[in-house]
């Protein structure tokens, strides 16, 4: 079997939507890897979205469907071993802090900044600085994240309300305290605030 048809064969067992990478198949060499992955997708076997970046697509009567953004986001992380956070708009719908579904997804990354293409719909990653990598909670840096994306003047009663109720959920104990000292003044002012009600309820 040559290594062409060793890589047609995994990609053909493999689900629709799964992720290949050119380090995916690592007994062979990256650029003759990313040569026939190439190939691959002339063929429509794959499609690239981002360099060094394929899918094996799912097909529908509408169309070709790709993997849910958080599973490329996760599938990046793991190959670049790096930390990748929600920002802006799309942090802000993932923690219930706004209604509408963004069409582009922000991100920013302790590895390489990329932009990722999914039809009519982008992924951006931004390489960040380390300080907002450095949280030990789950909830806080996307918080963080969220509240930045909003901006101090725009924080209405509703996100408050929904905040005291994402702390109340996730106290992280254990963590926010020393998180919250990364985070900017204003944002440090609220949670504690809103910390210190919640524990006297």
């Amino acid at each position: 079997m040559t290594v062409k048809e060793h890589i047609i064969n995994v990609i053909n067992r493999s689900q629709d939507g799964s992720l290949f990478f050119n380090n995916s198949f690592p007994n062979y060499d990256d650029v003759y890897v990313r040569q026939i992955l190439s190939e691959l997708c002339g063929q429509e076997l794959i499609s690239r979205i981002s360099y060094g970046i394929y899918v094996k697509p799912m097909r529908s009567k509408f169309g070709v469907v790709f993997p849910p953004v958080g599973d490329i986001i996760k599938a990046i992380a793991k190959r670049d071993k790096a930390k990748i956070l929600p920002t802006g708009n799309t942090a802000m719908n993932l923690l219930g802090l706004s209604t509408q579904v963004p069409m582009n997804s922000e991100y920013i990354t302790s590895g390489s900044a990329r932009e990722i293409k999914l039809g009519n719909r982008t992924i951006r990653l931004r390489r960040s600085v380390p300080k907002n990598f450095a949280y030990k909670g789950e909830l806080m840096p996307v918080l963080v994240q969220a509240l930045k994306a909003i901006g101090k003047e725009d924080l209405t009663d509703e996100h408050i309300g929904i905040i005291r109720k994402l702390l109340t959920e996730h106290p992280e104990e254990k963590t926010w305290q020393k998180d919250l000292q990364l985070a900017p003044a204003w944002i440090r002012k609220i949670v504690t605030t809103l910390k210190k009600e919640i524990n006297h309820e």
